[in-house]
C-alpha cells in the first residue's frame, strides 16, 4: 500500500488527484491522507468536499486526516512507499526538522520509522530562499527522495519550485527500487 498525502498547495491538488489516479491505474492500493488544511478548506480552485470526494472515489478508502489516525501508519500498519503531492515549503521544513503536528507529518514520521521510501512532490514559493537548507537536509536523509522540479516562473516567483507531476509515477518505482531519480532540477 502507497500512502498519498496532500498538502495546501491548493493550486496542484488537482493536478495530485490526477497523479493519485494514475497510480491506482497502474495497481498500486493507495491510502489517502490530507493535511487539515486540505481536508478542511474551500478554495478558489475547489471545495474540500470535492476534493475529499475525489480521493475517496479514486482510491476507495477513507482519507487519515487527523494525527491520531495517522500515527499508526508505522508501528501498525506498514505502507510500502508514501509519496506527499503535493508538499509545500511548511510541510517540507516540518519534516526536515522533525515536526509532527499535523496529520501528515505524523504520517511521514510513522512511515519512515520502517525505512520505507517517501517521496517527496515539491510545490513551494520560497524553496529557493528560507526552504533551500530544508531540501538539503531532506536529499541528504536515507530513504527520502525528490519528484524532479523546476522554477515555474522565474521572473515573477523567482524562488519558487514545482515538481514535474508527470514523472511522480516513475520516480515513485525509483524510490521503491531504492534510487532517486537522477534530474533533480529540470
Amino acid at each position: 500500500m502507497i500512502g498519498f498525502a496532500l498538502t495546501g498547495s491548493f493550486c496542484t491538488i488537482s493536478k495530485a488527484l490526477e497523479i493519485m489516479n494514475i497510480l491506482v491505474l497502474r495497481g498500486y492500493d493507495i491510502l489517502p491522507i490530507m493535511s487539515e488544511n486540505v481536508y478542511n478548506t474551500d478554495t478558489r480552485f475547489a471545495s474540500f468536499e470535492e476534493v475529499r470526494k475525489k480521493a475517496i472515489e479514486i482510491s476507495g478508502r477513507e482519507i487519515v486526516h487527523t494525527i491520531t489516525e495517522a500515527e499508526p501508519l508505522g508501528p501498525k500498519i506498514k505502507l510500502d512507499a508514501m509519496v506527499v503531492c503535493p508538499c509545500t515549503g511548511n510541510t517540507l521544513s516540518k519534516i526536515a526538522n522533525g515536526i509532527t503536528d499535523t496529520s501528515v507529518t505524523m504520517a511521514t514520521k510513522a512511515h519512515l520509522r520502517n525505512n520505507n521510501p517517501l517521496l517527496i512532490c515539491l510545490a513551494s514559493n520560497d524553496a529557493l530562499s528560507a526552504n533551500l537548507k530544508n531540501i538539503a537536509t531532506l536529499m541528504s536523509r536515507k530513504n527520502v527522495y525528490f519528484t524532479p522540479m523546476h522554477q515555474d516562473d522565474p521572473v515573477n516567483k523567482p524562488h519558487s519550485l514545482v515538481a514535474e507531476f508527470e514523472l511522480v509515477a516513475n520516480s515513485l518505482e525509483l524510490a521503491l527500487e531504492g534510487k532517486q531519480n537522477p534530474r533533480i532540477f529540470i
